[in-house]
C-alpha cells in the first residue's frame, strides 16, 4: 500500500516530496543542504524521492577525493538514506551519458530513467524541490 492510500484506520496525511539535485557536490552548499533536508523529512515518514540530474549526478559518484579543494567528502552520507527508508532514488540517464558515467559509477543503487520517464514521476508529486 502506498503511503497516501487509505487503510482501516483512515487516510494517512502524507505528502509526496521529490528533491531534484542538479548541482555538483562541492563549491556551493546546495548538495549537502539538500541531503540534510531529505534526511530530516524522512524522519517524519513522508513519501520521498530523489532525482539526480545534470551535474547533480556527480553527487553520487564513487571514490570522490576532496583533499585538493579542502572540503569534507560527504558522499558516504548518501548510504544513510536506506536506513531512513528513502528508497526512491532516480538518476537521469541522459545526464549520466553526457558525463561518461554509468550505474556502476554510483555510490548507492539508483533507478536510471530517461528524462521523459522522470517527468512522468515528477508530475505525480505534491511537492518538487529543485536545487
Amino acid at each position: 500500500m502506498e503511503p497516501w492510500e487509505e487503510d482501516e484506520a483512515g487516510p494517512e496525511i502524507v505528502k509526496r516530496f521529490m528533491y531534484v539535485n542538479r548541482r555538483a557536490p562541492y563549491g556551493t552548499i546546495y548538495a549537502l543542504e539538500s541531503l540534510e533536508v531529505v534526511l530530516i523529512t524522512a524522519a517524519f515518514e513522508q513519501f520521498e524521492s530523489l532525482v539526480f540530474m545534470d551535474d547533480g549526478v556527480f553527487q553520487l559518484k564513487k571514490n570522490q577525493d576532496t583533499t585538493g579543494i579542502g572540503m569534507k567528502n560527504f558522499s558516504n552520507t548518501y548510504r544513510a538514506l536506506e536506513g531512513y527508508d528513502v528508497e526512491r532514488i532516480y538518476v537521469d540517464k541522459e545526464s549520466l551519458d553526457a558525463r561518461g558515467m554509468s550505474a556502476d559509477d554510483l555510490i548507492i543503487p539508483a533507478e536510471i530513467l530517461t528524462t521523459v520517464e522522470l517527468q512522468k514521476i515528477m508530475d505525480q508529486q505534491d511537492v518538487v524541490i529543485s536545487s
